[in-house]
């Protein structure tokens, strides 16, 4: 395998630029430009909130699942495979880190059921290669992935 930071993964030409404004950090609210969201953020109990609304783990999580979902299908297509009925979940942890700041670790599920796990796992693989989540966390988040 390729030494993680020798590889540039860099976009060479920006396709899109998604923008959302915080509104009072973790007890208040997120909206995007287009209006597609506008949802009330809240601490979790675990972290001492109320659980009254979304969280940015929470969005972090739905966004990470559905990219490295496409990436998936992406190779999966490139290969040959139709992977109808696959699904990808995203656990998203936060706590302390050593610098007295905190840390995220992301834990993906994926579920190939029409594939042998062999198989699965080197569209996985091809899949955390691609998807701009992997390449964004690489190196600086633990990411487990588990086939399920």
């Amino acid at each position: 395998m390729t030494d993680a930071a020798a590889v540039d993964t860099r976009p060479t030409k920006i396709m899109y630029v998604a923008e959302a404004t915080a509104h009072g950090g973790r007890e208040g609210y997120v909206t995007s430009q287009d209006g597609q969201i506008d949802l009330r953020v809240a601490m979790p109990p675990q972290l001492g909130g109320d659980g009254a609304g979304t969280n940015p783990e929470q969005l972090f999580a739905a966004g990470y699942s559905s990219c490295f979902h496409n990436a998936l299908i992406l190779v999966g297509n490139r290969e040959g495979y139709d992977l109808t009925g696959s699904t990808v979940s995203a656990k998203v942890g936060i706590g302390p880190n050593k610098q007295h700041g905190y840390g995220l670790a992301v834990a993906l599920s994926v579920s190939l059921p029409v594939l042998d796990p062999g198989l699965a796992g080197k569209l996985v693989d091809a899949a955390h290669e691609v998807c701009p989540y992997s390449n964004a966390t690489r190196g600086n988040i633990d990411v487990t992935i588990v086939l399920g």
